[in-house]
């Protein structure tokens, strides 16, 4: 899921290790995008490429317009945002206490 999110050109991505922190998910992945429409354009890009594999979102939120995109995977969860949602909702604040993972940049 996160390097799909890389491939569709997310920036800033966290990977928040919950395992220890929550009995409903063990990963919030997180992520920023420019624009509502690049917001959108990540999360169809994360549908995309997990849908082969035969992964689908148990549960969908928002349509990239307000800034944030929620696609829940089960035990992986990925939060989309434009920098200022991301900010006012400021995850990696209240999930504190979880172990940030980082993948490396890649093209």
């Amino acid at each position: 899921m996160a390097r799909a999110a890389l491939d569709a050109k997310a920036e800033d991505l966290v990977i928040l290790d919950l395992r220890k922190l929550s009995f409903s998910f063990d990963f919030f992945v997180l992520c920023s995008a420019a624009s509502d429409r690049r917001v959108q354009a990540i999360a169809d890009g994360i549908r995309e490429k997990l849908s082969p594999s035969g992964l689908r979102p148990g549960h969908l939120e928002g349509k990239g317009q307000g800034g944030w995109v929620l696609l829940d995977y089960g035990a992986v969860v990925a939060h989309l945002f434009s920098p200022e949602v991301r900010r006012f909702y400021d995850l990696e604040r209240l999930w504190g206490d979880a172990p940030h993972l980082r993948l490396p940049n890649h093209s």
